[in-house]
């Protein structure tokens, strides 16, 4: 497994009762193994999460299914880490 950061910036439809999904999904991942940190950004522009994945391409997969990004609410970006 590689580890891979996702990046969400907020978006102009962003509503903070929309945070409860994503906190759920971020659950989610943490019980199945696959999230290592996540947390907002202090300015309040959004937040990251660290991700264990086989591939970038399942990184993406992952991330694109965060409820932040289904909804409209955030911008998701993906990058290979190589963290130490």
């Amino acid at each position: 497994m590689s580890k891979y950061l996702v990046t969400t910036t907020r978006n102009r439809s962003f509503q903070r009762d929309m945070l409860d999904e994503h906190y759920a999904f971020l659950g989610d991942l943490r019980a199945d193994g696959l999230l290592d940190l996540a947390g907002p950004f202090a300015d309040g522009s959004g937040g990251a999460y660290l991700l264990n994945a086989s591939n970038i391409d399942e990184a993406r997969s992952i991330a694109t299914r965060d409820p932040m990004h289904l909804l409209g609410a955030a911008t998701v970006t993906v990058y290979e880490w190589d963290a130490r």
